[in-house]
């Protein structure tokens, strides 16, 4: 499956039921992912531009697109997906492209 990272900015909403409800995060929201498809692999809360980072594995980026997509409609956060590309395959496609006879 591939990675994505996923950035995510409560609104003020998102901010009003994490306030109430702290555990709302991985009773809802999470489970949420998961029913569309995607997998939770790690989260971390953060400080300053974003408030929460996770890493999801999806299987396409048309998933991690519905994912974002049906995030944003819950009006509690505001997504910003990212695709994750592993360093060593990165490095190995580079590999396999210096071989090429321009």
């Amino acid at each position: 499956m591939a990675h994505y990272l996923q950035l995510m900015v409560l609104t003020d909403k998102g901010r009003k039921k994490f306030n109430e409800n702290p555990d709302w995060i991985k009773d809802e929201l999470d489970k949420e992912i998961e029913l569309l498809g995607g997998k939770i692999v790690t989260q971390y809360a953060l400080l300053g531009q974003y408030d929460f980072i996770s890493i999801v594995e999806a299987p396409s980026d048309e998933v991690a697109a519905k994912i974002a997509i049906r995030l944003s409609a819950t009006g509690t956060v505001n997504p910003k997906t990212l695709a994750a590309i592993p360093l060593e395959s990165l490095v190995q496609t580079l590999r396999e492209g210096s071989k090429l006879d321009w």
